[in-house]
This record gives structure tokens, C-alpha cells and sequence, in this order.
């Protein structure tokens, strides 16, 4: 995807030297594709329990069906890039849309588990289409300033996208008497959970309709007039000379550019240059250190240590709350003290945490369902995992969505981010289908696991990452 737009402070700005609010508004916008993101891979975790029990399924069979659809994530990943230079990013948001409502509609009408695979996959390929489409093009029409601020948009909206599903799991299944039992129309509550997940997506579909189209591929299509109109909207350009050189400028970009390939990524070390082992390995720590298992199987964990299940769900939504909360004091912080700072912080924060709770789970007597906590271990439990979602919220959540629309050099970025994206969904996959495996082993082990990769990641930002705050895209160096 090429949004390599070469777009400088001043002119991001405007005239007037201060960012315009439409700058702001669409950045917005393009993040709403992060909400969809949060609300359809957290939907399912009101949903697990009554899946495994409706289908009767066994451990590995719930792990896939809960993961399977970041397979399908990592596939609209890989693909989107190209779509969008082919099609536009308006309308690739648009497919992406489509994708979801589908989803939506799919796997709330399954009759089997292999039916509910299929349809989470296809709402997968929307989400990473989504994923991979609003960080870079946010990037490209923020100035360095603000860029953190307004990258950090993405991550504010996967967390809002998570608050609502659990809130809205919570809702139905408190007003059917569990997850499991009758709602509306003959169909279980569980299957509620899914519907609903199209209302968000056809919202989405109709939003981005406002989004104007990215300049950069109205230049590449000869559209000259129609760039220097969004030019003049977006970035509050009104001289007509400066108009005349950004379109000038961007129009040079793309004689000078080639389309960037994978051999483009390759280098001395593994294979490929330094700063993409950095994407890839950041996207593989923000999933390896196990949040996703907090989102996704939080309410089946509490519940299985002795919980009721309308309070599993209330703690929940009440630790997705936390989450956005603390993500909104990362936006405040990213542009003021940086992103390596916040990812250091991060990383202490969370292999405290996590030693703290595989400790908490050492002192679990029973297994699987009839597992239980002895005072005052589940509490201690219970607060150390939502510190734990605090130290995440505060770094790894959105710095890593920051630092991947950012760091890489203008040539290689669309690609780049791309297979990043990818390494990031497959991550995802693996840390999310293995979970039921691991928490049968014993949950002391699945978080002493993921508390050592908190660690390592800790190592790994001292030595790997740079600093990218108030530095041009331009001047971001392989």
C-alpha cells in the first residue's frame, strides 16, 4: 500500500501553523476500522463457555474457534496493501465492512462449529485489511508533532472495540440468565453476542463514505484536481502555489518510486534488514506476554476459579473500562516522554505482574472447571491482572501500532508494515489457540511463560529499538 505521501510538518499544519481539525476528524475515522478490530476478536469471549458445552468441544477444538478468525486477519494483512492501490482506500474500508457484516450475521446463525470457523475467518480478513489500512494512512496526513497522538487513535479504538463487546456479552447475557439460555427469536444468547457485532460494521461501512481519498493514489490515477481539492480541505491549504508544488511533490514521489516487493526487505541479518526483525519482533512481543488471553478467555478464567458467571462477566467489562482508560493517558504521554520510554515501563511493569499472577495460580487447587483459589490468592489474582492490563495499556498496547506506521523508511513502509501485520495475527493465533492447552497444563506455567517473554522483551527494546519521536517520516533510516 502505497501511502508514502511526503507530507511535512507545515504542510499538515496549514496555514495558520496548527493542526486542522480535519486532520484530527479523519484520523478518526480511518481508527473506527480499530474498534471493529477490538469488538469483533473480543466478542467471542462471552461466548466460549457456551460454544464448548453447545458443540461439545475438547480443548484444541475451542482454541481454533476462538483463534481461527486471526488467521483470516493475517490473510486481509497480507492482501490489503494491494487492494487499496488497486481499488482506493475508501473502498477497501468499504470491503472491509462488507466482510464484517457478513461475519456477523454468519456466525450468529451456525449449526456447528466448523460453520462458526468459516464465518470468523471471513470477519478476520476484514479486520486485517482494517489493521493494516488505518495506521499507515493516519501516519502519513499527521504531522511529527501530533503523529503519536493521533496514531495512538488505532489502539484507543481496538480498546473502546473491546469495552462494547464485553459490555454488550455482559448485557445479553444477564437479560437471558446466562450466555448459554434463550433470548430473541428462538436463538441462544450466545449467538446474540455475534449479531450484534453487525451494527458496529454497517456504521463503519457508512462512515468511511466521508473519508476523502487519499491523495497520493488520486495523483497516481491522474485524478489531479480532485487531489489538490482534498489537499486544500484536509491539510487547510489555501495558496494556490503551494498547492500547485505538494501535488508537484507528490506526483515526483511516485516517478521515483517503485513498487516495493519483498526482495526490497531483505538484509545481512536473517535475511532481512535490521528494522524489519524490529517490526516483526515487536508485533510477536505484543502478543506473546498473553493480553489477548485476558480479552478473550477472561470471563471463562474467572468463572473457573470460583467467580459466578455474572460476576465474571462484570470483571471483565470492568478491566476492558481500565483499558481504555489507561490507553487515553498513553495518548497524552506518547508525544511528551516517547515511545521506547513507555515500552521499557511497559515491559517492567509486566513481567512483575505476570510473575505475580503464575505465583497467585501456584497456590490453585483442582483443574479445569473445578478449579479454585484459596484466600486470599484470587483476589491478589484479580488485581495483579489488571495492573497487568494497565502496564500493557500504557506501552505495548498502542506504542507498537505507533512505532509500526512510523518507523520504517518511506521506500519499504507499505510492505514492511505489511508482513509485520502479518507476524502480529499469527502471533496472535498462536498465543490464543494454545491457551486452553496451556491453562490445562496449569495456569502458574501459561503466565511464568508469558512473564518470560515480558522480559524478554524488556531486553530486547534496550537494545533494538529507536526513538522515533518528532522525526520526520522522511528521515526515518533502515
Amino acid at each position: 500500500m502505497n501511502l508514502n505521501t511526503s507530507t511535512n510538518t507545515n504542510d499538515a499544519q496549514g496555514e495558520d501553523g496548527h493542526t486542522t481539525a480535519r486532520v484530527v476528524l479523519i484520523a478518526a475515522a480511518a481508527a473506527i476500522g480499530g474498534f471493529l478490530f477490538g469488538f469483533d476478536t473480543a466478542v467471542i469471549n462471552g461466548a466460549v463457555d457456551a460454544v464448548r458445552h453447545g458443540f461439545g468441544l475438547g480443548v484444541g477444538e475451542i482454541g481454533f474457534a476462538v483463534s481461527c478468525a486471526l488467521l483470516g486477519s493475517a490473510l486481509g494483512a497480507w492482501y490489503a496493501g494491494t487492494l487499496a492501490d488497486r481499488m482506493g482506500r475508501v473502498r477497501t474500508m468499504q470491503i472491509a465492512a462488507l466482510f464484517l457484516v457478513m461475519s456477523a450475521i454468519g456466525s450468529g446463525l451456525v449449526h456447528g462449529v466448523w460453520d462458526l470457523v468459516l464465518w470468523r475467518v471471513i470477519g478476520g480478513i476484514g479486520v486485517g485489511m482494517a489493521s493494516v489500512i488505518a495506521p499507515a494512512y493516519i501516519a502519513e496526513i499527521s504531522p511529527a508533532n501530533v503523529r503519536g497522538r493521533l496514531g495512538s487513535m488505532q489502539q484507543l479504538a481496538i480498546v473502546l472495540g473491546i469495552f462494547v463487546a464485553l459490555l454488550s456479552d455482559a448485557w445479553l447475557a444477564s437479560t437471558a440468565g446466562g450466555a448459554a439460555k434463550m433470548l430473541w427469536l428462538g436463538l441462544e444468547a450466545w449467538r446474540w453476542m455475534f449479531l450484534v457485532a453487525s451494527v458496529p460494521a454497517l456504521i463503519y461501512g457508512v462512515l468511511v463514505l466521508g473519508v476523502p481519498e487519499s491523495p497520493r493514489y488520486l495523483v497516481a490515477r491522474g485524478r489531479l484536481p480532485e487531489a489538490r481539492a482534498v489537499l486544500a480541505k484536509v491539510l487547510d491549504m489555501h495558496n494556490d502555489s503551494a498547492l500547485d508544488a505538494k501535488v508537484n511533490d507528490i506526483a515526483h514521489s511516485l516517478r521515483m518510486e517503485y513498487r516495493p516487493s519483498l526482495r526490497d526487505l531483505r538484509g545481512p541479518r536473517g535475511g532481512l534488514l535490521p528494522i524489519v526483525w524490529t517490526g516483526i519482533l515487536l508485533s510477536v512481543f505484543q502478543q506473546f506476554v498473553g493480553i489477548n488471553v485476558i480479552f478473550y478467555y477472561s470471563s471463562t478464567l474467572w468463572h473457573s476459579v470460583g467467580f459466578s458467571e455474572t460476576d465474571s462477566f462484570s470483571i471483565t467489562v470492568a478491566t476492558s473500562v481500565l483499558n481504555v482508560l489507561v490507553t487515553l493517558v498513553a495518548i497524552a504521554l506518547v508525544d511528551k516522554i516517547g515511545r521506547k520510554p513507555l515500552l521499557l515501563i511497559g515491559s517492567a511493569g509486566m513481567t512483575v505482574t505476570l510473575g505475580l499472577m503464575a505465583l497467585c495460580f501456584s497456590q490453585a487447587s483442582g483443574s479445569g472447571a473445578n478449579l479454585s483459589l484459596p484466600a486470599p490468592w484470587g483476589i491478589i489474582a484479580l488485581i495483579a491482572a489488571n495492573a497487568y492490563v494497565v502496564c500493557f495499556g500504557l506501552s505495548w498496547g498502542p506504542m507498537v501500532w505507533v512505532l509500526l506506521g512510523e518507523m520504517f523508511p518511506n521506500s519499504i513502509r507499505a510492505i514492511a508494515l505489511a508482513v509485520a501485520a502479518a507476524a502480529q495475527w499469527i502471533a496472535n493465533f498462536a498465543i490464543t489457540s494454545t491457551f486452553p492447552w496451556l491453562a490445562e497444563v496449569g495456569l502458574s506455567f501459561a503466565y511464568g511463560l508469558y512473564a518470560l517473554f515480558a522480559l524478554l522483551s524488556l531486553v530486547f527494546v534496550m537494545r533494538a529499538v529507536r526513538e522515533t519521536r518528532g522525526i520526520e517520516l522522511e528521515d526515518m533510516k533502515a
